[in-house]
């Protein structure tokens, strides 16, 4: 197992949480929110810049372990109003392109830093 916890163009974790795990041949990434790498903070309040800056950082994390959106298996997303559904749904299918993974979208009551976003994924490593 090899935790991931220093991702170039990724923000720091907010907590003891490793970025990403890679085992078994599988990539689990933590949950990640709109946080710009180089400020720490939120990329807007909207949900259109947050959402924009998550799949950049996912982008990056997928990348730093070799793997692209077309190797992730699974997606959960969280989001704090389910009527930003159709506007996330929308930048994700747009930043997948063909890839379709299995997806969970979740609406729940507070994110951290106050973000309205998140999204994990599961992706399978291509060397591992």
């Amino acid at each position: 197992m090899k935790h991931l916890t220093d991702i170039p163009n990724t923000p720091l974790p907010v907590g003891p949480y490793s970025i990403a795990v890679a085992a078994n041949g599988f990539l689990f990434t933590s949950g990640q929110i709109g946080l710009v790498p180089e400020t720490g903070a939120l990329a807007g309040t909207d949900v259109v810049s947050q959402t924009e800056q998550v799949l950049r950082n996912l982008t990056a994390v997928l990348s730093a372990s070799g793997c692209s959106f077309n190797d992730v298996v699974k997606a959960t997303i969280f989001l704090t109003d389910l009527n930003d559904f159709a506007v996330v749904n929308e930048l994700y299918s747009r930043a997948l392109g063909d890839a379709k993974p299995a997806r969970s979208t979740i609406q729940v009551a507070a994110l951290p830093k106050g973000a309205v976003v998140e999204i994990e994924l599961i992706a399978a490593i291509k060397e591992y």
